[in-house]
């Protein structure tokens, strides 16, 4: 037996009259749920909204199978899932509310043109790694820049160059010192980042 007249037949009891269907909590009490056991969790923001989506996803099905086999029992339950399904629209809508998803346009734009978005990530990793070059190919510049700079005062000026690379070094190894302190705890323990 199909879902639809399965649960047609569940809806109408004998005689014309109608039984309650109990399959799962309705959209409305689902709100309540939801809202109720919702807090200010991003991903758990999200994955309501998900779960809405699937559950809507799931009345549509269910709405494609009563109307391909429509006759006039089926029109109760037809009107019940319509109903069901502005209510979850609904409830979809309030839990999207809570959600703070920011999608660029140029993934829109490529979903739109029927491209796959994963192009998008593509091109910013390919940019990234472009930028990445050239900002080590200026890094590397600068490092040749400063070698010649004190190989040239080197030959000028010995004695300055000389105290130049103690003072160097000394404020060097006080750095390392400050950035080792600043990651240790009173009893001794290393800080650990939090990953986000």
């Amino acid at each position: 037996m199909e879902s639809s007249q399965t649960t047609g037949a569940a809806a109408s009891g004998g005689n014309g009259t109608l039984n309650p269907q109990h399959n799962d909590a309705s959209p409305a009490e689902s709100t309540v749920t939801a809202t109720s056991s919702s807090s200010d969790d991003p991903k758990q923001n999200l994955n309501q909204v998900i779960n809405s989506i699937q559950k809507s996803l799931g009345i549509i099905h269910q709405l494609y199978l009563t109307v391909s086999s429509f006759n006039v029992s089926s029109q109760l339950p037809l009107l019940q899932r319509l109903n069901t399904l502005v209510m979850e629209m609904d409830n979809m809508t309030k839990l999207s509310e809570k959600c703070n998803i920011q999608v660029p346009m140029e993934v829109l734009n490529l979903i739109d043109d029927g491209k796959n978005p994963d192009e998008f990530t593509r091109e910013v990793l390919n940019s990234c790694i472009a930028k990445n070059q050239i900002t080590k190919g200026k890094t590397d510049a600068f490092k040749g820049l400063r070698r010649h700079l004190l190989e040239e005062l080197e030959q000028a000026f010995p004695d300055e160059v000389e105290d130049y690379r103690e003072i160097r070094a000394s404020s060097a190894a006080e750095s390392i010192r400050l950035a080792q302190a600043q990651s240790m705890l009173p009893n001794g323990d290393v800080k650990v980042k939090p990953e986000m």
